[in-house]
C-alpha cells in the first residue's frame, strides 16, 4: 500500500483559435506552468519514473506529467520545454491512428498525431510512450472481444514501433469500470491512468488532475491542495 501519486493531465500544447473541448494549452502558458512547478521545488517525471520512485520510497517532490492522444505538437512544443527544465513525461498514443489526426473529435479543429518516427524520437528524448488504445473508443461500450483488441493490440503495436515493452495505459475519455481495468491488467500493463478518482481505484485506474489554459499559479496551487485532500480521503491505494 502506498500514497496516491500526484499526476497532471495535459493533451495538446500549441497556439489555437478554437478549443471547444478545452484540451489545448498555449506554449506561453505551458512554459509558465512548468516554471511554477520548478519554483515549487517539484520535478516533472514520466509515470514510469514516478511509480518506480514511489516503490522505492523516493517520490517526494515528484509530479507525474501525462499527455493524452499523442498530438504532433508534443514533439515541437512539449519535449523542448520539458528538456529545458530536465523534466520528462508520459505520452499516451493511439496506435491505430499514427500519422493521422483526431478523428474522434468530429466537432473540433483537426489536430495531427505523431507518426511512428515521431513516437520513436520522443522515446529517444527520454519520454515514456504509453498506449491510449487502438482507435480511441470508449471501452465501456465495447464487447469483450473489441475491448481486448483495443487494449492488447494497442500495446503490441507500440512495442513493435519502439522495440521495447510498453507498460502504461490510459483509458479513452477516462471511462473505466472493473471490467476494463481487469482487461488492462491481463494484457500485461503495469499501471493505467484514468481521469478522476473512481470506485475502481488502484494502480490500474490512477486519478489525474486536469491542467488547461486557464491554470495560472493560483489555480495550480489550489489543485495541488485539492489533490492532497483527496489523497487523505482515499487513504491508501493498492499497488
Amino acid at each position: 500500500m502506498t500514497a496516491m501519486p500526484y499526476v497532471l493531465m495535459y493533451h495538446s500544447v500549441e497556439k489555437c483559435d478554437s478549443d471547444p473541448h478545452n484540451i489545448t494549452v498555449s506554449p506561453g502558458r505551458f512554459a509558465r506552468q512548468l516554471r511554477w512547478l520548478a519554483d515549487q521545488g517539484l520535478v516533472g517525471v514520466s509515470m514510469r519514473e514516478l511509480l518506480r520512485a514511489q516503490a522505492a520510497g523516493a517520490s517526494r517532490g515528484l509530479v507525474g506529467l501525462t499527455f493524452d492522444d499523442g498530438y504532433e505538437d508534443f514533439l515541437g512544443e512539449v519535449v523542448p520545454a520539458l528538456l529545458r527544465h530536465r523534466f520528462t513525461a508520459t505520452v499516451f498514443v493511439v496506435s491505430g491512428l499514427l500519422g493521422e489526426h483526431n478523428v474522434w473529435d468530429a466537432d473540433a479543429p483537426r489536430k495531427p498525431l505523431m507518426d511512428a518516427d515521431g513516437v520513436r524520437w520522443a522515446a529517444m528524448q527520454g519520454m515514456e510512450i504509453g498506449s491510449h488504445s487502438v482507435r480511441h473508443r470508449s471501452l465501456t461500450g465495447l464487447s469483450d472481444s473489441d475491448l481486448w483488441h483495443e487494449v492488447a493490440a494497442g500495446k503490441a503495436d507500440l512495442e513493435d514501433v519502439l522495440g521495447h515493452e510498453v507498460s502504461g495505459f490510459c483509458y479513452p475519455y477516462g471511462h473505466v469500470t472493473e471490467r476494463e481495468a481487469d482487461a488492462v491488467r491481463r494484457a500485461g500493463y503495469s499501471y493505467a491512468c484514468a481521469i478522476r478518482t473512481s470506485p475502481v481505484g488502484g494502480r490500474h485506474a490512477l486519478p489525474r488532475t486536469y491542467v488547461g489554459e486557464k491554470d495560472g499559479a493560483l489555480r495550480l496551487r489550489i489543485k495541488r491542495v485539492r489533490h492532497r485532500t483527496q489523497a487523505r480521503r482515499w487513504g491508501r491505494w493498492s499497488r
